[in-house]
């Protein structure tokens, strides 16, 4: 599951700058569940967008256009017929269907309307958690399917580094450590000998896991783990 997130107002109005007839395409899949570019959120941006150009007197005519999936071509299809009189188009799906949206209409300016965050997992309503960086190298059959570079704080890849809290990470002690996981899950498949092996380091950027609880539903688990 992709997780996008709408781009401010001020930056959208910066790339529409100078185009007088937008379509703005949405997408049904992953950005329509995470409430970041289905339907509803392209006519809650274009209403926002009309408001902001009519008080500032722009004269912008935005339409909007929602298919199944922005990153498959059979889909992209049901716009071939619309998307000519649009000086340029907008795209609320994740990075991989704006680009294929460009591609298929080369010869069409398309702007991206989301920041695509990052590749995860539905952990409950409203609750996402990043689980793959998408790095072209897949270890997972290594590491017991627990991966050590979307899950360590620092992209560790042969074993934990020395300053996990019990089985806490150092850098925030709300996450689990993803080596003490690792070591868990490889134990109970007696698997151990995966972590004596030495493998080639990766360059790979230290940060945290990505997670995501939308404002919308942010309630529901403060009121759960009072």
């Amino acid at each position: 599951m992709i997780k996008a997130e709408v781009k401010s107002l001020d930056e959208i109005k910066e790339m529409l700058k100078g185009y007088r007839k937008v379509l703005n395409t949405g997408c049904g899949g992953c950005v329509s569940v995470c409430l970041a570019g289905g339907q509803k959120e392209v006519n809650n941006l274009n209403t926002k967008l009309k408001v902001v150009f009519k008080q500032e007197n722009i004269p912008v005519e935005i339409d909007s256009f929602t298919v199944e999936r922005q990153c498959e071509q059979q889909f992209l299809a049901e716009l071939d017929h619309i998307v000519g009189p649009y000086d340029a188009l907008m795209s609320m799906a994740c990075g991989a269907g704006c680009q294929f949206l460009a591609e298929r209409y080369p010869d069409k300016p398309v702007f991206p309307a989301v920041d695509t965050e990052f590749i995860g997992v539905n952990k409950d309503i409203g609750w996402y958690e990043e689980r793959c960086k998408a790095c072209g190298d897949c270890v997972l059959g290594i590491t017991g399917g627990i991966c050590p570079v979307a899950m360590c704080a620092k992209g560790l890849f042969n074993g934990p580094c020395g300053g996990p809290q019990g089985e806490s990470c150092e850098v925030d002690k709300e996450v689990p450590c993803a080596w003490v996981s690792i070591y868990k899950r490889l134990k109970g498949q007696g698997r151990l000998d995966n972590i004596l092996k030495i493998y080639a380091t990766r360059e790979w950027e230290d940060q945290l896991q990505g997670k995501i609880l939308l404002e919308q539903y942010k309630s529901r688990y403060i009121q759960e783990t009072k």
